[in-house]
């Protein structure tokens, strides 16, 4: 069994800057860490190689060669092989061309299953895993909280599902397309001893345009059909706080406010 781990490493956004004349975040200014949705997925792809050890571990994203030592991380926690998708040309890429990058690499590999987050903290469109699923023809579902361990040896996905009101119980044949939410609690192992001071680089490949073959009209900037209308600085207002007791003067306040803003 082979499982494919969709991942992004995204920025601090705290620490990144902004460029406004291409409407894109400056990703090499912001310390970088895994995404939490993401690292969701990863860890349920290392608890059925824990059940079943022959299962293959692979981790794929796309970006710039800065995210190697995240990728050694993910290496050093028991995922098999890293792949980082890397050319000047994919610069710039809204999610219709990423989906494009990805695809077409995803097309040429056999696995299982495809495991991604379903939301990213850096944009949080979630549209990806949707278009990816298109793409590739294979069922895709978002939300994910739980997975049945048991059932990938006999390659069927019974997932969870929690909406407002109820969570929902699905059920399919692999090879498909799962998106898990922070929510679903898996968490990553630490590395031994040994790990940390071995040296994974053998283990992560770099895919570059050249392998991959797009025109420079299909990816990037150019190839992104997305198109920023207008950007600005979110102004932050600082709002007026009052501690009260836990009396009958600080309850009559609490009460006299919530009547005010109409919450009661």
């Amino acid at each position: 069994m082979k499982l494919i781990c969709l991942v992004k490493f995204v920025p601090d956004v705290g620490s990144a800057k902004y460029d406004f004349e291409r409407h894109t975040l400056i990703r090499d200014s912001a310390h970088l860490q895994l995404n939490p949705d993401d690292v969701c997925a990863v860890a349920f792809a290392l608890r059925i190689k824990a059940r079943h050890p022959e299962t293959i571990v692979e981790a794929v994203t796309m970006a710039s060669a800065k995210v190697t030592p995240n990728m050694e991380d993910l290496l050093r926690v028991g995922v098999d092989r890293g792949v980082i998708l890397s050319d000047p040309a994919f610069a710039g890429s809204d999610t219709f061309a990423t989906t494009r990058v990805l695809g077409r690499y995803l097309s040429r590999q056999d696995f299982s299953v495809l495991l991604t987050g379903t939301h990213s903290i850096d944009g949080d469109t979630s549209h990806i895993p949707a278009q990816l699923g298109a793409s590739l023809h294979l069922l895709q579902m978002s939300g994910i909280q739980k997975i049945d361990e048991t059932l990938f040896e006999q390659n069927i996905a019974r997932f969870d599902v929690e909406s407002e009101q109820e969570i929902t119980t699905y059920q399919t044949q692999l090879p498909c397309i799962l998106s898990l939410t922070r929510e679903s609690g898996y968490k990553l192992p630490y590395a031994s001893r040994t790990n940390l001071e071995k040296d994974f680089s053998a283990q992560i490949q770099v895919v570059t345009n050249q392998e991959l073959g797009f025109l420079p009209e299909e990816v990037g900037l150019t190839g992104s059909k997305t198109r920023v209308i207008e950007t600005y600085v979110k102004r932050l207002e600082q709002r007026e706080q009052r501690t009260v007791r836990a009396d009958e003067a600080g309850v009559d306040y609490v009460f006299r406010f919530l009547a005010d803003k109409g919450f009661i």
